[in-house]
């Protein structure tokens, strides 16, 4: 039977009751995420109960605190650890500043009295503190290259100056507050102390089990306190596991995979959700998508326990690395290369609106994987990436929706799965595709995505664009009263914003050329290692017309259309 002990404690009669206990942040809790802006939320509102609401016998709600016992009859937290290390911090700058005043006052004995257990093991007679090292909390935290910084502030007093970990940080903001506070209010310091002892509440919640810790938890989190998906499923993981050594691994695994996922500029679980696609395609699963935490739940978390998630989960992580950063794979042992054709492709992908392209390429990441003999993994891969862009930006052009390729997206990666070629039958019509794109099309999401396109197709443009670029308009965005070769003000922004008229540039020569006049930008493009660019700095004329702006609309039109009817029809 499931058993619960629920009831509402201050801070003091919270740790005076857990003589000999102490509480555990265990390996796969979330590092400590406060920065001194909650800190002083924390403060402001302490410090303004403490002067208008706490003479009534009012009480200051602090939340609740989800833990269950372990074998060594700790309790370990699931839920609260931010709100608990951040009261320690503060309860141990008021001891410091304590053990300043005057030992021998009975005020500075009593409050140290009362303190001291709430911070240390104290001895059962004397109530005294004879080892600091005994602290009453322990962060097991993996991924918290700081735990050892923690527990040596509780223990010590002390943290270095200039310290940037969040710790370190707020300890020194809570010292700052506390003697402004017992500079301004001297009369007031000692009340507040027990302000915060006696009537700051804490609702506990001790559960006789981790299962049902960690489903209070996520009842908890799930109703609008905030919580990464991926730390409910990394709690669910870890639950599974049997012995110690096999949670250090996993613990070590996950460090390794939040690094990862870091270094490729993503979070955990965004990973989980590519990954979720993956296993929608193996399960021919093209019905709607649900939320992440709702898809891993309601297979009861059995997805979580395959042998092959962490392995498989890295690899991912690792190849979106390879994507994100333009390198190679150097901490997973694969035998596959990204060519700079691929590359090129990525880089377009990469100015969609949204991320549904990653699915399709996830899933055909893992299926490659599996049978790494395969010698024609970029041959296939700038297959589908060359079929994604003309899919997902045609129709983008004329229905601007993520409904608009979402079941073409769950089609693609299926077929990708099963090895089997999807079609794709688009009825294109060149004069309406001319019409849209010149007449209709004023979408600027998809627009930057189509002109690094464009300049990619060059047939000179061989090496990767800069990884951020601008938009250069040929003819000056900016209007000055000068010679513009029969241009007026009022035609000139009819066409300013044509495809005619835009290409990309390197972000310096763009700042460089400015809003001149095409003779005058010609000497910047020569530097240019765009192919594009450099064909306009050869151009013999120095004036940019409306005649050049529509020449350059049909050619820029006929090339995007090309491109698309050769990879989706």
């Amino acid at each position: 039977m499931t058993e619960l002990q629920v009831g509402k404690k201050s801070i003091s009669k919270l740790f005076s009751e857990m003589q000999n206990r102490k509480f555990i942040i265990p390996e796969f809790q979330r590092p400590y995420k406060w920065d001194t802006e909650l800190c002083e939320t924390l403060w402001n509102d302490i410090e303004d109960f403490a002067a208008n609401d706490a003479a009534s016998g009012a009480d200051y709600f602090l939340g609740t605190i989800v833990s269950c016992q372990n074998e060594n009859e700790d309790l370990e937290i699931i839920d609260g650890q931010q709100r608990i290390t951040s009261f320690l911090l503060l309860l141990r700058v008021f001891y410091r500043k304590l053990e300043d005043m005057n030992q021998n006052s009975l005020d500075v004995v009593g409050l140290k009295s009362k303190i001291a257990p709430c911070i240390w093991d104290v001895d059962e007679i004397s109530g005294v503190v004879t080892d600091r090292t005994k602290i009453r909390i322990q962060s097991l935290v993996i991924t918290d290259d700081d735990n050892n910084t923690f527990h040596k502030i509780l223990e010590t007093g002390d943290c270095l100056p200039n310290a940037e970990d969040n710790y370190s940080k707020n300890y020194s903001f809570f010292e700052t507050k506390c003697d402004e506070y017992a500079k301004n209010n001297p009369l007031g310091w000692n009340h507040l102390c027990i302000t915060i002892l006696n009537r700051c509440i804490i609702l506990p919640i001790e559960c006789n089990t981790s299962e049902t810790a960690l489903k209070i938890f996520s009842t908890l989190n799930d109703r609008g306190l905030p919580l990464a998906d991926s730390d409910v499923f990394k709690a669910e993981i870890y639950k599974s596991i049997e012995t110690s050594d096999e949670r250090k691994l996993f613990t070590e695994e996950w460090n390794d995979l939040a690094r990862l996922c870091k270094q490729a500029r993503i979070t955990i679980d965004d990973i989980f959700r590519y990954y979720m696609h993956v296993i929608r395609a193996r399960n021919n699963d093209n019905s709607k998508e649900v939320g992440l935490r709702k898809f891993y739940a309601d297979s009861k978390y059995a997805y979580l326990k395959s042998p092959e998630l962490i392995k498989e989960l890295w690899a991912l992580a690792d190849f979106w690395v390879n994507i994100n950063i333009r390198k190679e794979p150097s901490l997973f042992d694969s035998d596959y290369l990204i060519s700079p054709e691929a590359r090129q492709y990525l880089h377009c992908l990469a100015y969609y609106p949204n991320e549904y392209w990653k699915y399709p390429v996830s899933v055909f990441f893992l299926k490659n994987l599996k049978n790494k003999e395969s010698k024609t993994f970029d041959e296939n891969f700038c297959f589908l990436l060359k079929r994604l862009i003309s899919l997902l930006f045609y129709k983008f052009i004329f229905t601007p929706s993520i409904n608009a390729i979402r079941d073409d997206i769950y089609n693609l990666y299926i077929s990708i799965q099963s090895s089997k070629k999807q079609d794709i039958n688009i009825p294109i019509d060149d004069d309406i595709f001319f019409k849209r794109m010149t007449d209709e099309f004023a979408s600027p999401k998809i627009s930057r995505a189509l002109i690094l396109l464009n300049a990619y197709l060059h047939p000179q443009q061989n090496d990767l664009i800069p990884e951020t670029f601008d938009i250069e308009h040929i003819f000056p965005r900016q209007w000055q009263d000068s010679n513009y070769g029969g241009w007026n003000k009022e035609a000139a922004q009819v066409y300013l914003d044509h495809f005619g008229n835009k290409i990309v540039l390197e972000k310096k020569l763009n700042i460089q050329a400015g809003n001149g006049y095409f003779g005058v930008k010609k000497s910047r493009y020569a530097k240019s290692k765009i192919a594009a660019i450099c064909e306009l700095s050869n151009l013999s004329q120095n004036d940019w017309r409306k005649e050049d702006i529509e020449a350059r609309d049909k050619r820029f039109i006929s090339e995007i259309l090309s491109f698309i009817k050769q990879n989706i029809v």
